[in-house]
């Protein structure tokens, strides 16, 4: 049967990984932004929501109707990791409005869609479900996502705001989640799970769901941007590091791991690898401040975005852990992520 399922869970995690690359070596970036350009670094968490831009397939499933069991999704071509953008030439962007469509089709929909680059345009069958008789097009689709994150800095001047260091992907088809609309909310970390060998650990916190701290308007391999709406962060701007300026030797890092405070903690850069590296893998950073290491065991989840910082500037963000040494992982350079922030 079809069934429609709105992911509201924590999934702001880092894409783990469970070895090192084995790279070395450094790279200088040619982004036109880098030396002279000042941010304020954060590393406050906030709750992040995000709505998508249609609605994202998930999974497939089978519909039992009187003649048997059927699927209209797999029969039409849908596959998992489109996204319905229209049906019957109307725009659906929630699940609530999917299920319109289905009420009122008659079994008959033209369904609209992107895979990747492509656009599609399949026709459906929708059958008629055994149960209660209403159509179904049996798929599992998704429409918006929220979790916690770590706001890495924002631009005292325009109100920018970056966070993440990484985008916010699908939870089962691990896909970019297309950004419809979206916004920061205020949190406090409530509690977490510690990192171990072999069993990455987590934030716990809390939103306040009726005040927005900022609107999203890009969710990017390279973090999530948007613009602040109060001020609500505090701190010293400081210069932004070129990748070339970047060294292996000791750092920090700004993170908030327990209620509304952000502290500093020690770290260090083990490695920078080449600009042309993976996304978010530009420096692999180890914990060593000990207060960090038996609170949380290293990096977690939720401390995705968290500033790293070296001779007074703005290096980066942190992005991943390795989930058979959570005292270290990875991160993006604080220049990329400018880049990508347009």
């Amino acid at each position: 049967m079809l069934t429609l399922a709105r992911a509201l869970a924590v999934l702001l995690a880092a894409a783990f990984l469970t070895a090192g690359l084995g790279l070395s070596g450094g790279g200088e970036s040619q982004a036109c932004m880098g030396t002279g350009k000042k941010l304020v670094p954060v590393g406050q968490t906030v709750g992040i929501k995000l709505f998508a831009r249609g609605v994202m397939v998930v999974g497939l499933s089978d519909v039992a109707t009187q003649e048997g069991a059927c699927s209209p999704a797999k029969a039409c071509g849908l596959k998992t990791g489109d996204i319905i953008t229209h049906i019957n030439e109307t725009q659906v962007d929630t699940i609530e409005e999917v299920e319109q469509q289905l009420r009122e089709c008659g079994g008959e929909l033209q369904i609209q869609a992107t895979r990747g680059s492509k656009q599609l345009t399949l026709s459906a069958h929708a059958a008629p479900c055994l149960a209660d008789g209403s159509y179904k097009l049996g798929a599992w689709i998704r429409d918006s996502m929220a979790g916690i994150g770590t706001v890495t800095f924002y631009d005292p001047e325009t109100g920018q705001f970056a966070a993440l260091g990484h985008g916010v992907n699908d939870v089962d088809t691990g896909l970019l989640m297309p950004l419809q609309s979206g916004s920061i909310m205020p949190s406090s970390v409530t509690g977490l799970v510690p990192g171990e060998k072999g069993c990455p650990g987590e934030l716990h916190g809390s939103f306040d769901l009726n005040r927005d701290l900022g609107r999203l308007t890009a969710n990017t391999d390279w973090g999530v941007f948007g613009t602040l709406e109060e001020d609500c962060f505090s701190g010293e701007a400081m210069e932004v590091a070129r990748p070339s300026q970047v060294k292996t030797g000791a750092a920090t890092i700004l993170a908030n791991v327990e209620g509304e405070t952000v502290e500093e903690y020690t770290a260090e850069i083990l490695r920078v690898y080449p600009a042309a590296g993976p996304k978010g893998q530009s420096l692999m950073i180890r914990i060593t401040d000990q207060r960090l290491l038996e609170t949380t065991g290293g990096i977690v989840q939720g401390m995705s975005g968290s500033p790293i910082i070296q001779n007074g500037k703005l290096v980066g963000a942190v992005t991943h852990v390795l989930v058979n040494d959570p005292t270290r992982g990875y991160g993006i350079f604080a220049e990329d992520m400018l880049e990508a922030a347009g």
